[in-house]
């Protein structure tokens, strides 16, 4: 399979199909809506574009996207249109559990990374040129998010599966200053949407566990590869679910700039206007890593005031990011 036929290029193709229906306030002929989506413009024929028009509207259907076939012209009865109403295609108000919360937003992060990718942007750059009316409102909710990586991931990764001993500097919660670790690391484990490093300490001896977040620093080998075993009947996830505390309600002060950060605005206990450029929200948070992760995915459309300690791991994230952008430069 190649990678234009791929799962994530399929995904970003329907959601670049959801979002021209969504956008327009008229229904759209298959014609209109093969020149605005960019993979349906690549597509070799007239034929192999309508496959794969109706089996992504087929798809789309079948998720529960209100994907309507609309008359066009009464003139022109046999020139079907298609469009997504806004009305219909809104969730009401749901209330979620605290874990199926943790799932939704696993999903969300991925869907947010190829929302308003290159060919989403391009297809609604098309739109705007074309004579199509628009409906602005329809897209609220869905905003590019800014993706953001743990800076420790690669080395921690990279050691896990060379079996090799490492040290880093570790910022607990209740310190002000990192400590020096040196762990044997066995298992890297994603739980509630964070990256944890189980292992065994050599400084203390026991098996313990790392957020990635809260690294500091460089992490750097302090062995050879295939240093130690894992023991056979080591269960990560386990340990992590053990020792990953639930954290006390805290408050967050941030300023959002207008027609951004909607996820943000949604679960505000207080919103005011600033000097009508910004907005201030108050946001009640638990874990101060998960809720810079993200803060820092808004960029600049969002600012911190308070706490302190949530600016700088907000401002951890981006230079997280900024290094990463700088390597793959």
């Amino acid at each position: 399979m190649s990678a234009a036929q791929g799962p994530a290029a399929k995904t970003e193709r329907l959601l670049n199909l959801v979002l021209v229906l969504l956008y327009t306030r008229r229904p759209l002929a298959k014609a209109q809506i093969r020149g605005l989506v960019p993979q349906y413009g690549e597509t070799a024929s007239t034929e192999a574009f309508d496959r794969m028009f109706e089996r992504d509207k087929d798809e789309l259907r079948a998720l529960g996207v209100p994907l309507v076939t609309e008359e066009i012209d009464v003139l022109h009865e046999d020139e079907p249109g298609y469009r997504i109403h806004q009305r219909d295609y809104a969730l009401p108000d749901i209330e979620f559990e605290p874990d199926e919360l943790a799932v939704l937003g696993l999903a969300s992060r991925s869907w947010a990374q190829a929302s308003m990718a290159g060919p989403a942007a391009q297809a609604l750059r098309k739109l705007r040129a074309s004579d199509v009316e628009r409906d602005e409102g329809a897209l609220i909710g869905i905003e590019p998010r800014l993706r953001t990586t743990e800076p420790a991931f690669e080395a921690v990764k990279d050691a896990v599966l060379s079996r090799t001993p490492i040290t880093f500097g570790y910022r607990r919660p209740e310190r002000a200053e990192a400590q020096v670790r040196t762990v044997q690391p066995w298992s890297l484990v994603q739980w509630h949407g964070r990256w944890y490093l189980a292992g065994h300490d050599l400084d203390r001896d026991d098996t313990r566990v790392f957020r990635l977040s809260r690294i500091d620093g460089t992490v750097r080998t302090a062995g050879r590869p295939g240093a130690f075993e894992v023991p056979a009947d080591f269960e990560a996830r386990v340990l992590v679910e053990r020792s990953a505390p639930s954290g006390e309600t805290r408050v967050a002060r941030l300023l959002v700039r207008p027609g951004a950060g909607h996820s943000l605005r949604r679960r505000a206990t207080r919103t005011s206007d600033t000097d009508g450029s910004w907005s201030e929200l108050s946001i009640d948070f638990h874990d101060v890593d998960a809720f810079a992760a993200e803060v820092a995915g808004h960029a600049d459309d969002v600012q911190v005031l308070e706490p302190s300690e949530l600016l700088e791991r907000v401002q951890s994230h981006l230079r997280g990011v900024l290094a990463a952008h700088e390597a793959g430069a």
